[in-house]
């Protein structure tokens, strides 16, 4: 039987949200719309946001976009370093799971 302390990690971890891949895409549709000459529907994780026709300011703009949806402050270096959608996940989601209750 788990420990009292380790049911309530348990549970902050299910608790703390995460973005997906298919969000951060929405995000940045509705920020900077979409290049229809690139295959959105396949595996676009580690293609870099310049190759998918996202500059600096659509990733300022989803991030900012990401801050108001999901009530997290991220920092503007760390998405600016951002050069593929999984390193921006990867910002994303730990800043969601250190800001978390």
């Amino acid at each position: 039987m788990p420990f009292p302390a380790e049911n309530d990690d348990r549970q902050r971890e299910q608790d703390v949200p995460t973005m997906t891949l298919t969000e951060l895409m929405r995000i940045l549709r509705e920020c900077a719309g979409q290049d229809e000459s690139i295959d959105f529907e396949n595996d676009i994780t580690d293609v870099p946001f310049e190759d998918l026709g996202y500059d600096s300011l659509a990733l300022l703009q989803a991030a900012g976009m990401t801050e108001r949806e999901y009530d997290v402050r991220l920092d503007d270096d760390a998405v600016a370093r951002a050069t593929t959608p999984r390193e921006l996940l990867a910002t994303i989601n730990r800043s969601l799971t250190v800001q978390s209750p």
